[in-house]
């Protein structure tokens, strides 16, 4: 699996207007229940606070990837959001997030290697700075989907 397979416009939102991390999970986590990714909000959420227990989701750059691994999860997805706001979020530069990827996987074992993967590909992509300032400039969701697939 690879991220081309999983990009979906119905699970980004570029206006966000949240202004904690709590609603930024929670505002992605509707767009993922809408969407038919996630059949309960709360447990997901819940489990997104288990693994952010266990270590920093920002990754620098004001982007944050944390991750949605749990059983409420019925497809794998990335839920992007772009906030308005800068969102104090735990980050390896100690700056503020505007750039999240909502990492939506169930937590079974076939689930966790595609995540890993998956993973992978984002982090391999996120760390173009090029990239990154064009991700913060993009006006519609077709043309960040198009900054991964080229």
């Amino acid at each position: 699996m690879a991220l081309a397979d999983i990009l979906d416009e119905n699970i980004i939102d570029l206006h966000l207007k949240s202004t904690t991390k709590d609603e930024v999970l929670r505002d992605l986590s509707a767009h993922l229940l809408e969407a038919g990714y996630i059949e309960d909000v709360e447990q997901f959420v819940k489990d997104i606070y288990v693994r952010e227990a266990e270590g920093i989701t920002g990754m620098g750059n004001h982007i944050a990837i944390p991750h949605g691994k749990s059983h409420a999860v019925k497809k794998i997805g990335i839920a992007i959001g772009r906030c308005e706001n800068e969102i104090e979020w735990e980050s390896y530069d100690d700056e503020p997030i505007n750039l999240v990827f909502l990492f939506c996987v169930s937590d079974d074992a076939d689930f966790a290697s595609n995540h890993m993967m998956l993973l992978a590909e984002l982090a391999g992509k996120l760390g173009n700075d090029e990239r990154v300032e064009k991700l913060q400039k993009v006006t519609t969701k077709q043309e960040l989907i198009d900054l991964f697939l080229n």
